[in-house]
């Protein structure tokens, strides 16, 4: 059994204001993950096209390890608008490469040789990558301390109940923040009024080992059957927001594959996440004053 930690899902450029730079989800939960020295691999399609030439041109600079398969559709793209805070506002491009991830016998491989994969619901949107990651989610083998990371990730209104019970019911952790959580309860009809209720209504009907639970400037919260774990958020001179999730739930996998337990993970997590806001792009270098924590 290999230790590989598997980003999955979409791949493509966010075009900012000041240019384009490589985007989703998925490539940077796995850089961040790489950085601190675990095998990663982020697992996409791109097209057969330049920008997706320069995508997998990109990965390989960063030594990225990647199982992204070219297909026949265009490479993704997302406008990105930036807020007077800083905050993304996204126009994510329709019908595209990462919309048709194909299930390979290689990616059947991998997923035997997962430890933890993290997914969201945005890749979900088209049937094609649906299948796909439903179908590595169920190959994974069931072994002990196995993570299988939901990053709910709603855009757009790219996303359904049924992909989002789907989701629940074959993940064992949770990201959430909190319009995020505001939208689940609509959808799910939730009790509780307040979120920790809510948080553990859903930690307790989907067996969740974990549920996160991010509030923007308020902090963040982790959330056990047995534990919680509150942060603030730091405060930090921003430049932008884009992939500070993303770096949050990577630190935060790999302290817990680590042996760190929830609220050392999570200040981990929550101080890298911190410093990823203070650099332009998703995926800046981590000083070894993270790395090295693990």
């Amino acid at each position: 059994m290999n230790n590989i930690i598997v980003g999955m899902g979409e791949a493509l450029w966010d075009v900012l204001p000041e240019g384009k730079k490589i985007g989703g989800a998925p490539a940077n939960f796995a850089y961040h993950v790489s950085q601190f020295g675990f095998d990663s691999r982020v697992v996409s399609a791109v097209g057969r096209d330049e920008l997706g030439e320069e995508i997998l041109k990109v990965f390989n600079e960063k030594k990225l390890k990647m199982q992204i398969e070219q297909v026949d559709y265009p490479t993704g793209t997302v406008q990105v608008t930036l807020d007077d805070e800083g905050v993304p506002c996204y126009e994510i491009k329709e019908g595209v490469a990462w919309d048709n991830i194909p299930f390979t016998d290689e990616l059947k491989r991998l997923a035997l040789s997962t430890r933890a994969v993290c997914f969201g619901s945005l890749a979900q949107r088209n049937e094609v990558s649906r299948a796909t990651i439903n179908r590595f989610l169920d190959t994974m083998p069931d072994i002990d301390g196995q993570l299988k990371i939901f990053d709910i990730n709603l855009r757009q209104g790219f996303y359904t109940q049924e992909i989002i019970s789907t989701s629940l019911q074959k993940c064992n952790i949770l990201k959430i923040n909190d319009e995020e959580l505001d939208i689940v309860t609509r959808l799910f009809d939730l009790p509780g009024t307040n979120q920790e209720a809510r948080c553990r209504t859903l930690l307790k009907r989907y067996a969740l080992k974990a549920l996160i639970l991010t509030c923007g400037a308020r902090g963040s919260f982790v959330f056990t059957p047995e534990e919680t774990s509150y942060r603030d958020t730091p405060k930090v001179e921003v430049a932008d927001t884009v992939g500070a999730g993303d770096s949050f739930t990577a630190a935060f996998t790999v302290a817990i594959l680590s042996g760190k337990n929830i609220h050392e993970a999570h200040r981990l997590a929550v101080d890298v996440s911190a410093y990823v806001c203070t650099q332009k792009g998703a995926m800046p270098l981590l000083p070894e004053r993270f790395t090295k924590q693990i």
